[in-house]
């Protein structure tokens, strides 16, 4: 096969957020670090929370995020789409909205053509314009393996944030996107994806988390997030930690991406989602689920949806607003007093 002919995919020794160091890796470089502080630093890295908050005034704070991956798809512009969308993503999930974004950019010059980058570019403004923020430069490398992403700067009342430290026992747990994306990205790169599930999951990861960010604000949700590289369990465990909440996840009402379950029976699975569910066991009670159950929460996920809490009507409004609008939304679950339990039924 000719460098020409290679397939983008081909370049990525795990596709999309699919590449990011393990929950328990980051948290023990993390650890070693002592947490910023500052009297205007209303969220830094010591929740793990998905990005940076810095207060500008009593109704002003800036929200400074970035988040850049390998090539999940094989068309350029497409991923470029896909990885603006993602890392908007974290300034949604904070109940913000993004400005303006520097693109991140490295590249095998030598291997793959220049024109290529231009495609991706493209497409990461294509989903720039229509979330209604600007890319306004950033910088590149060349690389042997293809990255691309954004460094994101939003904006977000401070008085409306949403935090991993947000949950209130007896909030109804919202979902905004299927599961899946993971398995069948992982499918693609192996030759092996079912029919029609790869169209079914680029339209979930092109799809902006801004309605769901105003469905989350709408329902006064305190607590957020959104579910990318560490899955649905390993973001909520974060969640249920910081809030100091258990969670109680429904495994039935969860929704998926066709195709995804005869995956993760088939064991079609990622190397970053078998690291989140071992991440997440020591605070998981599994009831009777299965193996392909918890690989299906723990499936690390590129430009997921948004995971938030709010009081169980207006969270079945919430839903109900997304699902009018095209989403895949679901309440999942529900947290009680606890301490940071998972327990799956």
């Amino acid at each position: 096969m000719t460098t020409a002919a290679r397939r983008l995919t081909e370049f990525s020794h795990g596709a999309g957020c699919g590449c990011k160091l393990g929950p328990a890796d980051l948290a023990g470089v993390l650890g070693r670090l002592a947490p910023a502080e500052h009297a205007d630093l209303l969220v830094g890295a010591d929740a793990g929370d998905d990005a940076a908050v810095w207060r500008l005034d009593e109704h002003r704070a800036l929200i400074a995020t970035v988040d850049f991956f390998t090539p999940i798809v094989d068309d350029p512009r497409t991923w470029g789409r896909i990885a603006a969308a993602n890392a908007a993503s974290d300034v949604y999930a904070m109940g913000g909205r993004p400005l303006f974004a520097l693109n991140l950019v490295s590249w095998p010059r030598e291997d793959l053509p220049l024109e290529l980058l231009g495609e991706v570019l493209a497409g990461a403004a294509e989903v720039a314009r229509q979330g209604g923020w600007v890319a306004v430069g950033g910088h590149s490398i060349d690389d042997p393996e293809p990255k691309f992403g954004q460094a994101v700067i939003g904006e977000a009342d401070p008085a409306r944030l949403l935090t991993h430290a947000g949950l209130r026992p007896g909030d109804a747990l919202v979902l905004t996107k299927p599961l899946g994306v993971g398995m069948i990205t992982t499918a693609l790169k192996r030759g092996e994806a079912p029919p029609g599930a790869v169209d079914a999951a680029v339209a979930s990861m092109c799809r902006l988390n801004d309605e769901a960010a105003r469905a989350a604000l709408d329902a006064d949700a305190r607590g957020g997030t959104d579910v990318t590289g560490f899955g649905l369990l390993g973001h909520l465990r974060k969640m249920a930690a910081a809030s100091g909440v258990d969670a109680v996840i429904d495994i039935a009402a969860v929704p998926l991406l066709s195709g995804a379950r005869d995956l993760a029976q088939a064991g079609v699975v990622p190397g970053g989602t078998r690291r989140n569910l071992d991440w997440v066991r020591e605070v998981l009670d599994p009831g009777v689920s299965s193996e392909a159950d918890q690989l299906l929460l723990a499936d690390a996920q590129t430009s997921g949806g948004l995971l938030f809490g709010a009081e169980p009507a207006q969270a079945a409004a919430a839903v109900a607003t997304l699902r009018a609008s095209g989403h895949d939304a679901a309440v999942i679950g529900e947290t009680r007093p606890g301490s940071g339990t998972l327990h799956l039924t």
